[in-house]
């Protein structure tokens, strides 16, 4: 029953969006001079939202676009009705819906969909993971020097030690792969698939890992924050790895390497 609302929110929101392909659409900012958010972002979040409401009227929820309702439950629904919304607003087949379920706290469901690429990615904790119904697992590569890796960048800076410029500098100083796609959620998806071997963000909001972030995990991957503690998709910094290399990537990260 829960899978099936999942899945059945997951088209919902691909329908508000489909709706608007080749169409116009109006494009506003949040928080950061490029933190956009569009209509189509509010529609794919309402579709989305009906969906759980009409199946789950007692379930929490907590959404991008319009934060907590008032449900006091031991089930909490997270949803990004688009991340990747830059890319999305550029034309760019970049993005994906990602709706997590938590049940007291421990992410349980997990689903990112792409519409563009029709690639869907499930987990069910203890159930292993799925793209487009075939199994995934991550990458076996041994060694951060032969790894091909992913991160993003906040949109408000951090003027921090250690911060995103000098943790990207240190690897392409040493000549490894750093890609940047502008999306969390696919990010961990592709490491989960084996197509990153490791990821890394130092600011993200728990819409844009809560699924993810599972998916890699169910994937045989490693996910923790940014100190190597378990990681809580309520906390900024992630590291997600195939396993093999995590403590290593950990250490780079933190700049013992």
């Amino acid at each position: 029953m829960l899978k099936n609302t999942l899945l059945q929110a997951i088209e919902a929101g691909a329908a508000a969006i489909r709706r608007y392909t080749g169409e116009t659409f109006t494009i506003s900012n949040k928080e950061g001079i490029n933190n956009l958010v569009t209509e189509v972002d509010h529609a794919s979040e309402e579709a989305i939202m009906a969906v759980i409401r009409a199946a789950h009227p007692d379930h929490a929820i907590l959404s991008e676009e319009s934060g907590a309702n008032d449900q006091t439950s031991p089930y909490r629904w997270i949803i990004d009705p688009i991340d990747g919304t830059v890319n999305f607003a550029h034309h760019i087949p970049i993005c994906a819906i990602s709706i997590g379920l938590e049940h007291e706290g421990k992410m349980i469901l997990g689903a990112v969909y792409n519409p563009f690429m029709n690639e869907l990615y499930v987990a069910e904790r203890g159930q292993g993971a799925t793209l487009n119904g075939e199994p995934i697992h991550v990458s076996k590569k041994e060694k951060v020097a032969n790894a091909c890796l992913v991160t993003g960048f906040p949109y408000t800076y951090l003027d921090e030690p250690n911060g995103p410029l000098q943790v990207f500098e240190r690897f392409i100083r040493r000549g490894i792969p750093v890609r940047r796609l502008g999306s969390a959620a696919i990010d961990l998806c592709w490491v989960a698939a084996g197509r990153f071997d490791g990821f890394y963000e130092h600011k993200l909001q728990a819409w844009d890992s809560a699924a993810g972030y599972l998916i890699v995990e169910e994937a045989g991957g490693k996910v923790t924050n940014l100190h190597g503690a378990p990681y809580d998709p309520h906390q900024p910094g992630l590291i997600a790895s195939n396993g093999i290399l995590h403590d290593e990537l950990l250490q780079w990260i933190k700049g013992e390497q």
